[in-house]
């Protein structure tokens, strides 16, 4: 079996993301239930209750969001506030070691960054299948451009 997948293809935390949708909607259905049936409430404090359980269901909601999103050109890393389009020279290796709370990228500028969208939380065997994958993509992708580039250069 590959450990190339074809593209584009998304990896992404699902059973976390299915958890945590699941929370914020329970949370948000109890939150609302409690707040019409407490007496002596104003109508205020009654939507300020429904509110804050909108408010924490979104929470959870962005705590799902992350994803990593890899296609010929290269990957898009969705964490949870920030999104960043890498191409795949970018990207010198692809990391999940063992203790990480997600799969770090060693990018050409020096630098590393999270792609919380591989993540070993829930589903440890998961993600490492994931990143796996996801290196032997870049590796792919940093042959077929080293092999297309002009001799001499």
């Amino acid at each position: 079996m590959s450990d190339h997948p074809t593209l584009p293809v998304t990896f992404r935390p699902g059973r976390t993301r299915a958890v945590l949708h699941a929370l914020g909607a329970v949370s948000f259905v109890v939150i609302t239930i409690v707040a019409l049936l407490l007496g002596g409430l104003s109508p205020g404090e009654k939507a300020s209750f429904v509110f804050t359980g909108a408010l924490f269901w979104g929470v959870l909601w962005l705590l799902g969001r992350p994803k990593v999103v890899a296609d010929t050109e290269g990957v898009t890393v969705v964490n949870v506030a920030r999104s960043r389009r890498l191409s795949w020279a970018e990207i010198v290796q692809v990391n999940l070691r063992p203790g990480d709370p997600w799969v770090f990228l060693d990018l050409t500028d020096g630098t590393s960054m999270a792609a919380m969208g591989i993540q070993p939380g829930m589903a440890k065997q998961s993600a490492i299948r994931d990143a796996k994958a996801l290196r032997a993509l870049t590796e792919t992708a940093h042959t077929r451009s080293s092999s297309s580039s002009p001799a001499g250069d």
